[in-house]
């Protein structure tokens, strides 16, 4: 197994704990017996090729996948073991334990405004009752939407329409976000204001990770890098190591 967590800190908790775990789709296996745990108050970016594993790593969290074995235990809950079937049929329970997973592209609904949008994310009781304060923080995160909020979202730009993703992924009642390429697709400049902004949410007693094939936008951000090559957790990553996936324009 490879092994992939920090020693944890006194004052941290267990948000994440991934053992052994094995997942896919159909006959192919695109993750190897991972290990893998996160602690509260912790950034962690996750780099890697596209094809390597990292979103099929956020779909086994959340119960997506075709197949997997292994355990995965969510603010110290079990939502993994073993599944053949039935993909996404406990998603809503895992979302109720604290997950929020925000997807790479525009898997938006481009007919709906951006505070429909929005409003969709605040999933549970909780977060629906207290969606106006919880939209007042994503709106403070990404400013030029405060005057989109009745646009749909069709007509907006690559980066808005990025932002309008990422924030209605922040409005969940979660304790895990986690985060699918937020800059793929988009300029160099538009990418990292959008990775900033990441850095800029409150995470508190959450916890976030960041999929990106751009090692550059994460170092000096997050607490951890972690490199991930075919379907494995290969340890601490950085530029100097030769994780520069995807060049800078």
């Amino acid at each position: 197994m490879t092994a992939a967590s920090a020693a944890p800190r006194p004052e941290k908790r267990e948000i994440l704990k991934v053992q052994g775990l094995s997942a896919g789709y159909g006959p192919m296996r695109v993750i190897h017996d991972l290990d893998l745990t996160v602690y509260s108050g912790e950034r962690v970016g996750l780099v890697g090729l596209n094809g390597h594993g990292k979103s099929t790593l956020f779909y086994a969290i959340a119960g997506l996948t075709g197949w997997q074995r292994g355990s995965i235990r969510l603010n110290g809950a079990e939502v993994g073991g073993t599944r053949s079937q039935g993909p996404g049929r406990y998603t809503h329970l895992v979302v109720r334990r604290g997950l929020a997973l925000i997807p790479q592209g525009d898997e938006i609904f481009h007919g709906l405004t951006v505070e429909e949008h929005l409003d969709s994310g605040a999933f549970t009781p909780r977060a629906w009752k207290e969606r106006k304060p919880r939209k007042d923080r994503v709106l403070a995160i990404f400013p030029p939407l405060v005057k989109l909020l009745k646009t749909p979202v069709g007509r907006l730009s690559g980066g808005e329409r990025r932002m309008v993703s990422i924030g209605r992924g922040l409005m969940a009642d979660a304790s895990l976000f986690l985060v699918d390429e937020p800059s793929l697709g988009l300029a160099p400049k538009i990418g990292k204001s959008v990775m900033e902004a990441l850095m800029s949410v409150e995470l508190g007693d959450s916890a976030m990770v960041i999929a990106e094939q751009n090692v550059a936008l994460l170092e000096g951000r997050v607490e951890r890098i972690i490199g991930m090559h075919v379907g494995k957790l290969k340890g601490e990553a950085s530029v100097a190591m030769g994780f520069q996936t995807r060049r800078e324009i």
